[in-house]
């Protein structure tokens, strides 16, 4: 796979009009507690019809792609949320969807996949992780959406930045869920071409933390990986085509614990009634931690896809 090297703030505006149609224009809020170490926002992205941003994504990818290869259906690799983004898109389109799914995936995701008409295969981490960096599992038909080395994808993720420097101009930093950076580095391209001053941060967590490793060593490197319920993000290493525009984008990666992770999922759900999946709370106990810096700082809530068991676990008190 070709380096990314830049995502143009023209194909981020392209996108958002193509997908105007399938996503929320999700709304911005304050988090609703007061002695954090910064004016904190949210941003909703938990709100979209499948409960996470890669609708984003996927809806600009598949509306780019040509409709004769479309046609034979569509398909991708996702732990859950780029599946239901794509089986979602794919519904609308009236056009069959499979999606390869690695095997601690999370039975909420699952079925909510089954639910929208994907049609699941289910493989071994290692198996799976192949498929993203070989891009393509053999013997599917049609075409595929990677979830996170797609240009495509990436400008469609870039919409989230045009709408938060609309709601908060002179907003001081943004944090954003690490998974492999499709999301981040979207923002971020946005954010750069209209207001550079502003930071751009990738979140990781503890378990699983493969961009705060590259930047220490600049190099991708590959790491020990721990699954966890912070199954959004996190993997054992970047993908080699991500790395140019990752490093060169992003302000730096704020790795956070998983139990500072369920405190921000738990004060999510208890001050603000939002409920976030693992990914989607990592960036505000990284605001809350006082690591995304002062002033005004904007997380993205990613998602809200989480077991209802596990959420359960972490509004009593515990980490899943």
């Amino acid at each position: 796979m070709k380096p990314i090297e830049a995502i143009p703030l023209a194909e981020i505006r392209a996108a958002r009009e193509r997908i105007a149609g399938l996503i929320v224009r999700t709304p911005l809020i304050r988090l609703n507690v007061e002695d954090a170490p910064a004016e904190i926002f949210l941003k909703l992205e938990n709100l979209q019809p499948i409960g996470s941003f890669k609708l984003r994504g996927a809806g600009n990818a598949m509306a780019k792609a040509d409709p004769k290869a479309l046609a034979r259906g569509v398909y991708t690799a996702s732990a859950g949320n780029m599946a239901q983004g794509v089986a979602f898109a794919a519904r609308r389109m009236r056009i069959p969807c499979s999606v390869v799914v690695p095997d601690h995936a999370p039975r909420t995701k699952l079925e909510a996949i089954e639910r929208l008409g994907g049609r699941i295969v289910p493989v071994p981490f290692e198996r799976w992780w192949q498929v993203l960096v070989e891009h393509e599992y053999p013997g599917m038909e049609g075409v595929f959406i990677h979830p996170v080395s797609d240009p495509d994808v990436i400008a469609g993720n870039g919409t989230i930045g045009l709408e938060i420097l609309e709601d908060l101009p002179d907003v001081d930093a943004i944090a954003v869920p690490y998974g492999g950076g499709g999301l981040s580095s979207g923002i971020a391209a946005a954010v750069r071409a209209l207001r550079p001053g502003t930071r751009v941060f990738a979140c990781e967590v503890e378990t699983a933390a493969p961009l705060s490793a590259a930047l220490r060593a600049g190099s991708p490197q590959e790491i020990s990986y721990t699954p966890s319920f912070v199954d959004g993000i996190g993997g054992r290493g970047l993908l080699a085509e991500m790395w140019p525009l990752v490093s060169k984008s992003l302000d730096g990666a704020l790795v956070m614990s998983l139990s500072e992770i369920a405190g921000a999922v738990r004060i999510l759900a208890t001050r603000n009634r939002v409920i976030a999946e693992g990914a989607g709370a990592t960036p505000v106990a990284a605001a809350l931690s006082g690591k995304a810096g002062s002033g005004k700082v904007v997380c993205v809530v990613s998602g809200g896809n989480i077991d209802a068991a596990k959420l359960c676990k972490i509004l009593e008190g515990d980490v899943p």
